[in-house]
């Protein structure tokens, strides 16, 4: 398969070529300098000359809390973006695939998200992702979008690494508890969009890795795995305040993945010792 790949530079687009490379797919990988997602001309242009039979849309404007100051710019890449890539998508029947967020719900829910429960983001980010992934289905039948949550892989910054570098300088520092989700390592998500995209179960899937912890629960783990001394306090929400609001509970259900045959994503403990030997 020909696959256009966008956000190459980000966690996820970084590791989504390695796998498609590893699957002898050939791989075209785009970042910002390349192509303009936000400019429908450009878009349209690269895809009929490349006429990739897939697109795997990485890129995203991911800067929660500035979206709330910058709605337009976001809503550009996140909404905007998806809207041209889907058009020119079409244009050469290619299948897409849309990579969205658990910040489309408002997290006020106990039992995990099911791909078909009602939408309703809390901010500027959610919101944006929410009209990119409407673009997507309104506009072709061949796609999939795929909600995930709490990335972390070797490119760019993350949880995990900005508690590395925290435990390294102190010996103590605090942490949100009452906030819900489940960590999700971007090799094995990518891992999961190339066994899709190979596919033709095309919908709507939630992929996280496995397992729930809150974001204080995260930090333990990434200290004790570390083998770092360090002291974590819980900390509320409320003590920790953000310009956007943060879901407090973001918990994705998977089940789909299980009932469509596909590989389920493996504990999040499992991925996070994986990622360490990585990053070492």
């Amino acid at each position: 398969m020909i696959v256009l790949v966008t956000g190459v530079r980000g966690q996820l687009g970084h590791d989504v070529v390695k796998s498609l490379g590893s699957r002898n797919h050939e791989v075209h990988g785009v970042e910002r300098e390349q192509l303009d997602i936000t400019n429908e001309a450009d878009v349209k242009s690269l895809i009929a000359e490349i006429k990739p039979d897939a697109i795997i849309h990485c890129a995203a404007y991911t800067n929660v809390d500035g979206a709330e100051q910058d709605k337009d710019t976001a809503y550009e890449v996140n909404a905007l973006g998806a809207k041209y890539l889907a058009q020119a998508a079409k244009s050469v029947d290619a299948k897409m695939v849309y990579v969205s967020t658990d910040y489309v719900f408002n997290g006020t829910a106990e039992t995990p998200y099911k791909v078909d429960e009602p939408t309703n983001p809390l901010g500027v980010y959610g919101e944006t992702k929410l009209a990119g992934e409407e673009f997507t289905s309104e506009i072709l039948d061949k796609f999939f979008i795929v909600r995930t949550a709490w990335v972390f892989g070797i490119n760019g910054n993350n949880f995990v690494k900005t508690m590395l570098k925290l435990g390294k300088e102190r010996g103590e520092l605090g942490v949100v508890h009452d906030q819900i989700g489940s960590p999700t390592y971007t090799v094995d998500l990518a891992n999961f969009l190339v066994e899709l995209v190979e596919s033709d179960k095309y919908g709507i899937y939630h992929a996280t890795n496995d397992g729930v912890c809150s974001w204080f629960d995260f930090a333990e783990e990434i200290f004790k795995q570390a083998g770092l001394e360090v002291k974590v306090n819980p900390l509320t929400t409320e003590q920790f305040p953000r310009p956007a609001a943060r879901p407090k509970y973001s918990v994705l259900d998977k089940t789909k993945i299980t009932e469509q045959n596909f590989t389920p994503l493996r504990d999040w403990k499992e991925a996070l010792a994986s990622y360490l030997k990585e990053l070492s």
